[in-house]
């Protein structure tokens, strides 16, 4: 069960120990939406698509489907109960420029629900807790 905060419609900064979750493409350029964002402001670095890059943490969302996302998603929620002193704010990766709806990608975020230190947009929360009913 989901009981913490959602995640923010727009991060402009983070505290100490928050990392700003985004959608990128495996060649990691950066340049619109929230991978402008990262690349910016949060350490995101050009070239870099996938993981962790300074303040921030790449999902590849533009190369194929859900089902070829899903494996980056869940190799995230390995990395994020790994480093249980961080709180990761995951972004509606794919919802943007990769033109995914909510209801594509928060089904790959089931095994998040549950994990204290990744906070899903609230639209994310609301469709999987309508599912596991």
């Amino acid at each position: 069960m989901y009981n913490r905060q959602y995640t923010p419609e727009m991060i402009s900064e983070l505290k100490e120990n928050e990392i700003f979750v985004f959608g990128s493409n495996l060649g990691g350029f950066h340049a619109g939406g929230a991978a402008r964002a990262a690349h910016m402001r949060f350490g995101g670095i050009w070239g870099q698509g996938v993981g962790l890059q300074g303040r921030s943490y790449a999902i590849p969302t533009m190369h194929g489907g859900v089902d070829v996302i899903q494996p980056y998603v869940d190799e995230f929620i390995s990395f994020a109960q790994s480093h249980p002193d961080l709180k990761f704010l995951v972004t509606r990766i794919g919802c943007g420029i990769a033109g995914f709806t909510a209801a594509d990608i928060a089904p790959l975020f089931a095994n998040a629900i549950d994990q204290e230190n990744i906070i899903l947009p609230e639209d994310f929360v609301r469709l999987l807790e309508q599912n596991a009913i």
